[in-house]
């Protein structure tokens, strides 16, 4: 027997923890912005995925109206920054609610680069930084979900193999549910089969 739940006849918050815990993991979107008075946001946001390949698009979902969206609004630009495991403490305290025009940067101590194409600062200690440019966004209730499309890509030399970002170097973060972080883990590689061999197998 399996627990049925409704979402239209379940409490909102109880459901967010039910969808947050096996939607996983989820990569995070380390998001730093720059609001029109000059102040450098820095927020993860882990509703964050790829939306299209050329144009180069990214997608992360802003849960109410966070100073993230509301800098994006107002600028036209973000930096997705890679969230690696040795910034697990600093990425989980740029999650903390400071008041509008408090800058994540400066309060947690992370050290800013210029962007080459873009206002808002990267994540100097991040090994790979997206600089977006707003594409488009989708207001679904509660929440909006910000398109970008790259405009930029900076990658670290020291997480590169054979010309192309090598996982264990970037040794990604991943949320779970409740306060759960996950690591990287055991990698399992598999060819896709083409369907011609497919047949040939079943001959």
């Amino acid at each position: 027997m399996r627990i049925d739940v409704d979402p239209a006849h379940c409490d909102r918050d109880v459901f967010y923890r039910l969808m947050t815990a096996t939607v996983v993991p989820r990569p995070i979107a380390w998001v730093s912005t720059t609001s029109a008075e000059g102040t450098d946001n820095l927020a993860p946001h882990s509703f964050f995925t790829i939306s299209c390949v050329a144009p180069p698009v990214v997608q992360f979902t802003s849960v109410g109206r966070k100073d993230s969206l509301r800098n994006i609004e107002e600028t036209g630009s973000f930096v997705v920054n890679f969230a690696p495991e040795p910034l697990f403490e600093q990425i989980n305290a740029t999650a903390t609610d400071f008041p509008r025009g408090v800058s994540e940067f400066d309060a947690v101590g992370i050290a800013r680069e210029p962007s080459l194409r873009v206002r808002p600062p990267r994540v100097a200690a991040s090994p790979v930084a997206l600089e977006c440019e707003l594409h488009s966004t989708v207001r679904l209730g509660d929440s909006t979900v910000v398109f970008g499309t790259v405009v930029h890509v900076a990658v670290a030399p020291d997480v590169m193999a054979d010309g192309h970002p090598e996982v264990t170097r970037l040794a990604p973060l991943a949320r779970l549910g409740k306060d759960e972080w996950g690591t990287l883990g055991e990698v399992r590689e598999i060819s896709r089969v083409p369907y011609a061999r497919w047949q040939a197998g079943k001959a």
